[in-house]
């Protein structure tokens, strides 16, 4: 299994390289036309230089936004981490939950002690409208 690895590998480049190179527009192609390139890709592909050549040499490649990379503004924007029973927002979201269960229970107590009541009067014989 092994051995075929060095030639997926490079299969996989051959493809990366002619996706990316169809793909891109020909404003950020550079040094030839994209016809060329994709000629130059498909023709040294088994040799990787056509690939190889495209991905460093073909494309214009873009800096980051800003300059930064995804890492750099993730180490200097991070969120500090605030655990549940210390964050306030959270706690006063318990507190409204609780109070909102606590209503429905009295609720269904309430609900329950009627239904109780009717039930004795209809074993009594008595009107259960009185």
């Amino acid at each position: 299994m092994f051995r075929y690895l060095p030639y997926l590998l490079v299969l996989a480049l051959w493809i990366y390289a002619f996706i990316d190179c169809l793909n891109t527009t020909e404003e950020q192609v550079r040094g030839l036309p994209k016809v060329v390139w994709v000629i130059i890709i498909l023709l040294f592909g088994e040799v990787l230089v056509g690939p190889i050549a495209w991905l460093v040499a073909g494309k214009v490649r873009h800096p980051a936004v800003n300059g930064s990379t995804p890492s750099e503004w993730h180490r200097n924007h991070r969120m500090d981490w605030v655990a549940p029973d210390d964050n306030p927002e959270f706690l006063r979201s318990l507190k409204e939950e609780t109070k909102k269960d606590e209503a429905l229970l009295k609720d269904w107590e309430a609900d329950l002690r009627r239904r109780e009541e009717e039930l004795r009067r209809r074993e009594r014989g008595e009107d259960p409208k009185d």
